[in-house]
């Protein structure tokens, strides 16, 4: 599995990290949250394609981005505590591994070494979307 978040991770940091996170499937056209749920959860996508929405000003969904294999999601809220700031649907089919917001903290206190490269790297993948998306508007304003 392709997943940026573990790549920081020794074998033996995975198989510490492992029992933390829980395995679901997801059926095509599911939602795994909507939008201004209270965030207690993040994902990663084993398999299958997730679709990110957000509404409109008419309150209708709106696909803003669509999530393959490997991609981390919800993790925004799951370290701010702020309720969801989009909906996440399963686009096809999918196997996910998900990582509670207790489960992290449990992760804080018994591995704290391995809990920290995880939110390194949460942190490092939202600062290079922060960034893609700062060059989006500068683009947008030329």
């Amino acid at each position: 599995m392709d997943c940026g978040l573990f790549l920081a991770l020794t074998p033996a940091d995975f198989s510490a990290a492992a029992g933390y996170f829980s395995i679901s499937s997801i059926d095509k056209g599911e939602a795994i949250f909507s939008e201004g749920d209270a965030g207690t959860f993040m994902c990663i996508i084993h398999s299958g394609t997730v679709s990110v929405q957000k509404r409109n000003g008419e309150g209708k969904p709106v696909e803003t981005a669509t999530l393959r294999s490997g991609r981390a999601f919800g993790e925004m809220a799951v370290l701010d505590g702020e309720r969801r700031s989009a909906s996440c649907v399963a686009a096809s089919a999918c196997t996910l591994l998900n990582l509670g917001k207790d489960s992290l903290d449990k992760m804080l206190n018994e591995a704290p070494k391995v809990a920290a490269k995880i939110i390194r790297a949460i942190a490092i993948a939202m600062s290079k979307r922060l960034r893609m998306m700062d060059g989006q508007v500068l683009a947008q304003q030329e």
